[in-house]
């Protein structure tokens, strides 16, 4: 979930700025996770504020039941808002899962600017305020329905409600197109 004070507040803090992280794709929670800890071992925390793994929620549906999953903006990558010092710079690089910063030279990476953090913010709280379809259908596009009394028929996309989850699908049946109300998970794209 998104933090509130975060999408009202994207600006840094003091003398902090955000930074990228990359760190193993599929591993970004564990950095997070990890980053929080060390960071409250090391005496320092006055030097970090938030981290952040942008991420939107989006809506799948399995065997006709809906259910809401998580999918990462950019897998691999960790945003934290951090004042750059030398020692905080090997506390965030020698964290376990953590490949190192993205821009800037090798040990002065550079930060990203409020700006982007901002557009990152806001396509987080979309994502939270209406959960997108893990699957993208278009008008004009074939279907086929795997399941329900159209089993196997072939037809083309007339309307695509995502509020309902639903689609109204042109099948031919004795040489006649015939609208068809579907749920998502009834049909698949060929």
């Amino acid at each position: 979930m998104i933090d509130a004070e975060l999408v009202s507040n994207p600006q840094a803090t003091g003398n902090m700025r955000w930074y990228v992280i990359h760190a193993y794709s599929g591993m970004e929670k564990s950095v997070k996770k990890g980053l929080e800890e060390r960071i409250n071992r090391s005496g320092m925390p006055e030097k970090f504020g938030r981290i952040l793994v942008p991420s939107e929620e989006v809506v799948e549906i399995k065997s006709g039941q809906k259910s809401v999953s998580e999918r990462r903006f950019f897998p691999g990558y960790v945003l934290i808002e951090m004042e750059m010092t030398d020692e905080s710079w090997h506390l965030v690089k020698n964290t376990p899962k953590v490949t190192g910063f993205v821009g800037g030279v090798r040990n002065r990476p550079s930060p990203i600017s409020t700006a982007e953090v901002t557009k990152i913010m806001d396509q987080m709280q979309a994502g939270v305020d209406k959960p997108k379809p893990k699957t993208l259908f278009e008008v004009g596009e074939m279907v086929r329905v795997k399941e329900g009394p159209f089993l196997d028929f072939n037809g083309n996309i007339e309307e695509v409600n995502y509020e309902k989850s639903r689609l109204r699908v042109s099948v031919t049946i004795f040489g006649r197109g015939t609208p068809v109300e579907l749920e998502f998970g009834q049909v698949e794209k060929m």
